[in-house]
């Protein structure tokens, strides 16, 4: 064992109120778009702002935007985390739609992790060189290129009949056995 883990600050894994075991939500705050208005690597940032923020600030309510004109200064996107991280990005010269690829990056990370070394509950002096296992080591190929649902995967223990036209048969099926007894009256 190394002694690089002596200078990094421990932490554990932590998730604010176990994000993603029962709902999901956004850990992106705040974004703070910083730009020029007359500066020409601040081009893709304005035509952002004119075309497309819009569509970003509706489809993601949950997220606080904010735009902070600057003279004469490199465009800037600055995102915070609900546990207090902020991240930063240098826009010079991006395109809108690299603006927008950013934003969605942002806002489907949690933060930024680097520098932290994550602690786990079990130790080994000799460590695995083939990786963890996981259920899907061992799993087919073919599985990534399949469509599903598909009867070739599914194997022998396929229905061949969906619920609803079982629901519909019994529905039939009780039809048939009403009109049945009222002849038999």
């Amino acid at each position: 064992m190394s002694n690089s883990h002596l200078f990094l600050k421990p932490a554990f894994i932590t998730t604010p109120g176990q994000n993603g075991v029962g709902r999901y939500f956004c850990q992106l705050q705040r974004v703070v778009l910083k730009f020029c208005k007359n500066n020409g690597s601040s081009r893709g940032m304005r035509e952002f702002i004119e075309n497309k923020l819009i569509d970003f600030v509706k489809e993601t309510p949950e997220v606080a935007v904010y735009m902070k004109p600057r003279r004469h200064r490199t465009p800037i996107i600055r995102a915070e985390y609900l546990n207090g991280d902020t991240q930063w990005v240098n826009a010079r010269n991006f395109t809108e739609d690299e603006i927008l690829k950013w934003l969605q990056l942002l806002k489907t990370q949690s933060s930024d992790k680097t520098g932290i070394r994550l602690r786990k509950l079990l130790h080994t002096d000799h460590p695995s060189v083939q990786g963890p296992w996981t259920p899907y080591t061992f799993r087919d190929p073919k599985l990534n290129l399949a469509e599903f649902p598909s009867p070739e995967l599914a194997g022998p223990h396929v229905v061949e009949t969906t619920a609803t036209e079982e629901l519909l048969e019994m529905y039939k099926n009780q039809q048939i056995e009403d009109v049945n007894e009222k002849r038999a009256e």
